[in-house]
């Protein structure tokens, strides 16, 4: 294994061991701050795809595959935001702990993209697949994973504080 791989590798196992760690604690929900991290991430990315507009106008197939990838993202956001255990502690205030299925995913999807990418870089030419495209479904996928986590844990919290719903994981049936 070369060392641009593994440089990669050993940064993903010390953030997966620093996410465990944290994750082990349950941490205060704000659902009235729950916007704040999907317009930053949106933001940022939306400039990035904007910066890309200087590139040729996008075919068919680039249009599917950035509506596939956000729609990906968003079923990917919302499955990961059900792992999310949301309690109502008895002073009022939600407290949130992540699952380790959460963290699974990540991880899946992490490794989903690392060999994707060994894939598609031995079979860009053939497939005729255009690396601003690729790239910009990626961030378009993150935006989609983000925002639908955090709507996820809106309407659950919401749910919650009104005294709606059971304050543990749904679990589908």
């Amino acid at each position: 294994m070369s060392p641009q791989t593994m440089g990669p590798l050993i940064g993903i196992g010390v953030a997966l061991i620093i996410i465990l760690l944290r994750n082990r604690r349950k941490r205060t929900l704000r659902p009235h701050l729950l916007w704040v991290m999907p317009l930053l991430v949106t933001t940022a990315i939306g400039f990035g795809l904007w910066a890309n507009t200087q590139h040729p106008h996008f075919g068919p197939f680039a249009w599917i595959a950035f509506v596939a990838a956000l729609t990906l993202g968003g079923v990917a956001g919302w499955q990961r935001g059900r792992t999310i255990t949301i309690e109502k502690e008895p002073d009022g205030s939600l407290k949130a702990q992540a699952s380790p299925l959460g963290l699974i995913l990540i991880i899946g999807l992490v490794a989903a993209r690392a060999g994707l990418r060994e894939v598609m870089e031995a079979n860009a030419a053939a497939w005729h697949l255009d690396a601003v495209v690729v790239t910009d479904a990626f961030m378009l996928f993150a935006i989609g994973m983000i925002v639908a986590q955090r709507v996820e844990l809106y309407i659950r919290a919401r749910r919650i504080l009104t005294g709606g719903a059971d304050n543990h994981m749904e679990v589908a049936a």
